[in-house]
This record gives structure tokens, C-alpha cells and sequence, in this order.
């Protein structure tokens, strides 16, 4: 008989309770810039190349319309971004940085920073997470264990 999955062994709670921290750690060092997380998160986006459709920033934060059309309307009503039709395709919406949306850049500098000095972590240890979690989260959707398996069974 085998034994019930412990939670402290699970791959997923780690991760779902480490998202939750990060979220709590970035929380006062977004409050200042006037940023949630998910608004911050679309910020960077814009910052490292403007002028992109709803459907690319979507893309890139692997988040839908439907999710990301609110923060948007946040965003522009804060007047950090502005949203248009396209021109040469109307159905298309292009969201760009407003000047003062660009000016916040250079206070978010300092976030990256600041996050690394809350986990204790130096920029490289947090680089070499990042690089891990991101070959991780690649590799979820070409999983070759059968259901079944030991490796399949650390969800």
C-alpha cells in the first residue's frame, strides 16, 4: 500500500507558495511607482520595446485578452500608457508608453535590486532561478513520463 502524497513534497505547493511570497515582496516596492505586480509586469514589456499590440504583450506574458484589456484600461487611466486602433488593421489595439510611462522606468531601476536584497540573493543566484525555472516551465509541456511513473508523481 503506498502512502498518501505529502504536501510539503509536492513541486506545486513550493511553487504556488513561493509566488505568493515574491507577490508580497513586490507589493512595497511597487506601492511607490503606482504599479501592481501584473501592471509592472506589462510595464516591462512595454519598456524593453514599445508600441505593441494587446495580442503581443499578451503573447509574451502568456496572459489573455480578457485578462490583460483591464489592466490595460489601469494603466492608461493612470496615464502610463496609451491603447489605439491600428491603422492598417482596426481590430488590432497598439498600447504605448505615455511619457510619464517611460519616466518610470528609471524609478523602477532599482526593483530588481531591491527584490534580490529581500530574498538575500545576489543578482546571479536570482539569474540562475530564473534560467531554471524558465527551462522547467519550457520543458512542463514536452513531458515524457507516462502517467503513472515516480517522476510524474511530484506535482
Amino acid at each position: 500500500m503506498t502512502s498518501a502524497p505529502k504536501l510539503s513534497d509536492q513541486l506545486c505547493f513550493a511553487a504556488y507558495s513561493f509566488t505568493h511570497a515574491l507577490n508580497r515582496a513586490y507589493r512595497p516596492l511597487l506601492e511607490p511607482l503606482g504599479l501592481t505586480y501584473p501592471q509592472y509586469l506589462v510595464m516591462l514589456v512595454l519598456w524593453e520595446d514599445d508600441g505593441q499590440t494587446v495580442k503581443e504583450i499578451g503573447d509574451r506574458l502568456k496572459l489573455d485578452s480578457g485578462t490583460l484589456t483591464p489592466l490595460l484600461k489601469r494603466l492608461e487611466a493612470g496615464g502610463y500608457v496609451t491603447r489605439r486602433r491600428g491603422r492598417e488593421d482596426e481590430r488590432q489595439v497598439i498600447v504605448r508608453l505615455s511619457d510619464e510611462g517611460r519616466a518610470l522606468s528609471e524609478k523602477a531601476a532599482q526593483v530588481p535590486v531591491e527584490l534580490g536584497c529581500a530574498m538575500g540573493a545576489g543578482l546571479g543566484e536570482i539569474a540562475e532561478l530564473r534560467e531554471r525555472l524558465t527551462a522547467l516551465r519550457d520543458r512542463l509541456g514536452e513531458a515524457g513520463c507516462a502517467v503513472g511513473e515516480p517522476e510524474a508523481s511530484q506535482g
